[in-house]
């Protein structure tokens, strides 16, 4: 009998490139942060760093339990989740909203669109975004690294003006250095750009990343920065716009898949950036640039797709 050939959904190019690769070198790349955060924030931030990856691992099996498909913790993908989780809250906060927004993280962020490679929006961030409606007060108290409670550079930005900022610091060219190592009150993996260079630099040489987006993303930040006559060296170091830029905005699932269609999400982040910060009522907008965009993503993977070799449009 003659065989059918049935064609199934694609993509139908296979490499022999795992889940499993791409997520180890994802935790190899956040481990340069992580060791600064702890060398900075010691126990606070490897507390909450370790709750938030044990709270992905257990929400995301329980959900897929519930679900009745095979538990798969195993491919690192909750891993990642909980550290970037992790990576974008205070260091000191409390344990058990480290649970909750770490498990919001997986059930809302991941796991109800269908599990990995289905969810919109980046996951961390929707855990991100969850606490600071829930508990806005203990989602933006912060600490200094000598352990004493502080501002954020950019929330005394925000509220008292640039010349503040700068009396925190021995002059400019120490602002900048101290914000390029991590030597600042912020979010657990944020503040050493330094070191998510570093693990930026791997996932390039990995070839799991592109730098479509994320230096569309920081020259956006950079110009626009100018134009509103900002510090723009100032913008792109301070907040989390390097983590941003290179491990969420740069996410295989909830961002393009063409080069077009990357530079524009990039862009369009930075501009929801700038925006934010020098006009919203946050001091930050890196979280929120990157959800905006996510919920864009398919109308430009749409129309900046390729061309089909001998598509013909339908006139009617």
């Amino acid at each position: 009998m003659e065989k059918i050939f049935k064609l199934g959904p694609g993509p139908h190019i296979k490499t022999a490139e795992t889940v499993n690769d791409v997520m180890r070198d994802v935790i190899i790349a956040l481990m340069p942060a992580l060791i600064a955060a702890i060398y900075f924030f010691k126990m606070k931030a490897l507390l909450v760093v370790s709750i938030s990856v044990i709270s992905a691992l257990i929400s995301e099996a329980v959900c897929q339990k519930i679900m009745g498909k095979k538990i798969e913790i195993s491919d690192g993908s909750a891993v990642v989740t909980g550290l970037l989780f992790a990576f974008v809250v205070t260091p000191v906060l409390p344990l058990w909203m480290a649970v909750i927004g770490a498990s919001i993280s997986i059930i809302l962020g991941k796991m109800v669109f269908g599990g990995l490679g289905h969810n919109i929006f980046n996951p961390a961030l929707i855990g991100r975004t969850f606490l600071m409606a829930s508990w806005p007060v203990a989602m933006t108290s912060w600490i200094k690294t000598d352990g004493t409670a502080g501002a954020t550079v950019l929330g005394v930005l925000k509220l008292d003006g640039y010349n503040s900022v700068l009396k925190m610091f021995d002059g400019k060219m120490d602002m900048y250095w101290q914000l390029f190592i991590g030597n600042r009150a912020g979010s657990i993996g944020e503040t050493s750009v330094f070191a998510l260079l570093i693990g930026a630099a791997y996932l390039l040489y990995k070839k799991h990343i592109t730098l479509h987006t994320p230096i569309s993303y920081i020259v956006t930040v950079f110009i626009l920065s100018m134009i509103f006559k900002q510090d723009p060296i100032f913008h792109v170091l301070s907040g989390g716009l390097i983590i941003g830029a290179f491990f969420m905005a740069t996410d295989m699932v909830t961002t393009p898949y063409t080069s077009i269609g990357r530079i524009i999400f990039g862009i369009g982040a930075g501009i929801l950036v700038v925006w934010i910060r020098l006009k919203g009522g946050y001091p930050e907008g890196v979280c929120y640039s990157i959800l905006i965009m996510n919920a864009l993503t398919p109308l430009l993977n749409r129309y900046t797709r390729p061309k089909v070799f001998g598509e013909v449009k339908n006139n009617g």
